[in-house]
């Protein structure tokens, strides 16, 4: 079985080496539309903290994902604690130009079924968008199994705290509301 999913017009498929500047390049854009909600500046050079890339095609217990559209990549996902019993959504990004089409749904889906068992997403109220993303996400994959909590963000007292969604994806997986 290969790695690599075409869900409807986009594929979905682990990150390679070779694919590490586009991500470092859709990592940019990722954090720069994060900046309008946590307010954090690029570094003196124009990049932003990185660390997560580095983890996401380094670490133990962690997965690139790159989302292409006609050739295009158009999105990514790092997962984390594929080695612990809760996976978490460490990022997850998709270009604004594939917006609002049902290509987040449809990759998010595709990256989260990848491993099942229990899921922790973090977002923040600030993002109203992200708000309503992830509560449909959780209750297209699981139904009403799922919880929201918010905690507050780790050495970051300065900041609102994250919001978490988690749920299980074992043998619960829902899919009376899945769309194509």
């Amino acid at each position: 079985m290969s790695d690599t999913t075409e869900t409807a017009d986009v594929v979905v498929r682990p990150a390679a080496v070779e694919d590490r500047p586009a991500v470092e390049r859709l990592w940019l854009m990722f954090h720069h539309d994060l900046s309008e909600f946590r307010r954090h500046l690029p570094d003196p050079d124009g990049t932003f903290r990185s660390e997560r890339v580095e983890d996401a095609f380094s670490s133990p217990g962690w997965a690139p994902y790159l989302f292409v559209q006609g050739g295009h990549p158009v999105g990514f996902a790092f997962v984390r604690g594929l080695d612990a019993p809760v996976r978490v959504l460490n990022s997850f990004f998709v270009v604004r130009g594939a917006r609002r089409t049902g290509l987040g749904l449809r990759t998010v889906r595709e990256v989260l079924t990848r491993h099942p068992g229990g899921w922790a997403i973090a977002f923040q109220y600030e993002n109203p968008g992200a708000v309503a993303f992830w509560r449909r996400v959780a209750t297209d994959l699981t139904g009403d199994a799922w919880t929201e909590e918010t905690r507050p963000v780790p050495g970051r007292p300065e900041l609102p705290p994250d919001v978490w969604i988690s749920f299980d994806l074992g043998d619960r997986a829902h899919t009376g509301s899945r769309r194509p």
